[in-house]
């Protein structure tokens, strides 16, 4: 009764992790994929999910054609470099075999996992929906900074134990490079949604994103990872503001 949607693009490093953690439940995975040129594609169909080849529409609407393109009672969105942790998928399953019709969507904490070990302070807690009944949500949010919204707000969310393993980093100069992109595409849309660049949020937000890691959600408690990674939100919002005013005082020809 669970169908499991991906969206993909040269994902071969991570996502065999992602399809066999979900083997034991999912009924159906459904994987949409914009362009891969690795072995992304032979290794979905070496776990038998259903390929679904797509030009790149962004996130959020790639990832509601994902959607909609399931089958079953239950749909499981994921990222092609996240898998479910063994307790998050026993929840999963007993959610699925309770089938509360009271509930239409379900929370997981995503914690990410780098050089080792998971990082259980930075960027904690970081409660996604990703569990929802069919035709019950829809994906909404700014590229590419996307959220699955219920249709009914008023019915309660619950939170599902367990964690949802995010490899998003390889290394930071990777990761850094990916975030410039990510920086690049929320700037359009913050432009698009009518946000004007301001040089205070430029001085500002930055060292603040950093402190708030550091400190608030206790970073420095993760060792040299957690620096690094507190380290590179403040980078990341420097580069969005940094191309938001770009974009804005000199536009692309």
């Amino acid at each position: 009764m669970l169908s499991v949607a991906i969206i993909c693009r040269d994902s071969a490093a991570t996502i065999a992790r992602t399809l066999d953690s979900v083997a034991p439940i999912a009924t159906e995975v459904v994987a949409l994929d914009s362009g891969s040129i690795d072995d992304t594609i032979a290794i979905l169909e070496s776990h038998h999910a259903r390929v679904i080849r797509t030009e790149w529409k962004g996130f959020v609407a790639t990832k509601q054609l994902a959607l909609d393109s399931c089958t079953q009672p239950w749909i499981l969105s994921l990222d092609s470099d996240e898998s479910l942790e063994p307790d998050l998928a026993a929840s999963i399953k007993r959610a699925l075999e309770t089938n509360d019709p009271a509930i239409d969507a379900y929370r997981v904490n995503r914690k990410v996992f780098y050089a080792g070990r998971f990082l259980e302070h930075a960027w904690q807690p970081e409660h996604r929906i990703r569990l929802v009944r069919a035709g019950s949500a829809r994906w909404g949010g700014l590229d590419p900074h996307d959220k699955l919204e219920p249709t009914d707000t008023a019915k309660p969310v619950p939170l599902l134990p367990g964690t949802l393993r995010h490899d998003s980093i390889t290394t930071f100069a990777d990761f850094l490079a990916k975030q410039a992109r990510h920086a690049a595409t929320m700037a359009r849309s913050m432009q698009r949604e009518g946000a004007r660049p301001s040089y205070l949020r430029l001085v500002t937000s930055p060292p603040g994103a950093f402190l708030k890691q550091l400190i608030l959600k206790g970073a420095w408690r993760d060792g040299w990872r957690g620096w690094l990674a507190a380290a590179s939100t403040g980078v990341a919002t420097a580069m969005k503001h940094i191309t938001l005013i770009e974009i804005t005082r000199n536009p692309p020809k």
